[in-house]
């Protein structure tokens, strides 16, 4: 299990780069082997699109069973929100003398990557929750989100908009809205340590105004985040 970073393959960690290197088959979303293209040569690759990833991590399995290397990508980090769970579970159904070995190469995630590119806002508690209800039913994220926000924790969040999900960010901007000032810090980044990188810095009360996509992470500050000088910040309570 490997974490190729957010995107960009300068973000890739030496460990990360040397398993896939030394790997016969890599297996992955098929935008994910797209960022990697120039690593792959001479490799088998196998890929699949999104919904498939028990497909796909099957498939893994079964070439390590062959005794073949394999390199499951993630984007970020395999374990945060990654194939890491997934594949170790697909193993376990084994017998353990036969189970191929797994190792989890860990990668810089994409909140990282995010809060890098907007400042300093992750200095202190803060939570990170996933608006995709594929998973996760929509009473539970939302709970999740109502319980962050009202113990003042930075709340990161991954998959904030799709094209069917156009209402759930608004709900977590009323959510929020209730716990913090409407004047809050909210930076979006879109395609962090890619090449269509960008970012902006609004508020709570405005910030779904914004461009928001699946391509977006959005980063709501806590009680005493700012921004000065185009960066947000949020103290770590170091007297200065």
């Amino acid at each position: 299990m490997v974490g190729i970073g957010p995107g960009s393959i300068i973000d890739m960690t030496p460990r990360a780069r040397q398993a896939i290197e030394c790997a016969e088959v890599i297996v992955g979303y098929d935008t994910y082997l797209d960022l990697i293209k120039d690593l792959l040569p001479g490799k088998t690759t196998i890929g699949t699109g999104m919904m498939q990833e028990i497909d796909r991590c099957q498939a893994a399995v079964e070439q390590a069973m062959e005794g073949k290397q394999v390199a499951v990508i993630s984007s970020g980090d395999p374990g945060v929100y990654g194939m890491a769970g997934l594949v170790l579970e697909l193993v376990a159904k084994y017998p353990q003398p036969v189970q191929p070995e797994v190792a989890v190469i860990p990668g810089i995630s994409a909140v990282s990557a995010a809060a890098s590119i907007l400042g300093a806002p992750l200095m202190h508690d803060f939570a990170v929750i996933s608006l995709s209800d594929l998973l996760t039913p929509w009473e539970v994220i939302e709970k999740r989100i109502e319980m962050a926000s009202a113990g003042d924790f930075v709340i990161a969040i991954y998959n904030p908009k799709s094209t069917r999900r156009t209402r759930q960010i608004e709900i977590v901007r009323e959510i929020a809205l209730k716990h913090r000032k409407a004047d809050t810090p909210v930076g979006i980044v879109h395609h962090a340590s890619r090449t269509k990188e960008d970012m902006k810095l609004s508020t709570l009360e405005n910030f779904t105004k914004e461009h928001i996509d699946m391509f977006s992470l959005v980063i709501i500050g806590n009680s005493q985040t700012y921004v000065a000088d185009g960066k947000m910040v949020t103290p770590r309570g170091y007297q200065l």
